[in-house]
């Protein structure tokens, strides 16, 4: 079975997950946001209370709400942020992000990017796999996570709780996030959605209460 611990992070409340298969205790970060210093320490004492061994750093898409925390795992496991090839101008320019969203750049360096995804690729995290789902519309690069067997995915900004992401900012585009939308609504109703802001939902509530989708 996976385990996940949600966090919520920075002045935007960003979602960040950590995912863990409860045999290897193997885990995943995904879209560390953690800013403030109590933020970061709690992510790690979460980490290293349980003993997990992070194997890698996922990201939904490159805004800077989503990536505030990568120098923490960066420095403490080695790991750099993995992202969607089509974000890679978001990720290269964080800092000025950071500036236009909060007024203010961090005092740190954000860790380069180790490796692109792509769409289908398949990550392990002990004996549990995450397949990587392409989901353009709130980026160009936006992604969403599916654990198959665990019938869980995590959506970042495409899909939240009877609502979607911007499409408004830099590579947002409102066709292609409804084309992205009908894919992901051919998940099971039972899908546990774990968005990158608000509470969880269900697809089946999705399909059934929100205005943005349908089969």
């Amino acid at each position: 079975m996976i385990r996940i611990k949600r966090f919520t992070c920075n002045m935007l409340q960003e979602n960040c997950y950590v995912a863990s298969c409860d045999i290897t205790n193997e885990c995943v970060v995904v879209d560390c946001g953690a800013y403030y210093e109590e933020e970061r320490k709690s992510l790690l004492a979460y980490i290293h209370d349980n003993h997990l061994k992070p194997v890698h750093l996922l990201c939904t898409h490159g805004h800077v709400d989503h990536n505030f925390g990568n120098n923490t795992i960066f420095d403490e496991f080695g790991l750099n942020p993995e992202v969607h090839a089509d974000d890679m101008a978001l990720m290269d320019n964080l800092a000025q992000q950071s500036v236009k969203f909060i007024g203010d750049a961090p005092k740190y360096a954000f860790p380069p990017v180790k490796q692109y995804l792509s769409d289908g690729d398949l990550i392990s995290v002990g004996n549990h796999t995450i397949q990587v789902i392409h989901t353009p519309g709130h980026s160009k690069g936006s992604v969403c996570f599916y654990i198959k067997e665990e019938n869980i995915l995590m959506t970042g900004d495409t899909l939240f709780r009877m609502s979607i992401g911007r499409t408004d900012l830099e590579g947002g585009s409102m066709m292609q996030i409804i084309q992205s939308l009908r894919q992901l609504a051919q998940l099971p109703d039972d899908t546990l959605i774990l968005p990158g802001h608000g509470p969880e939902t269900t697809m089946g509530d999705e399909l059934r209460y929100n205005p943005f989708l349908d089969r």
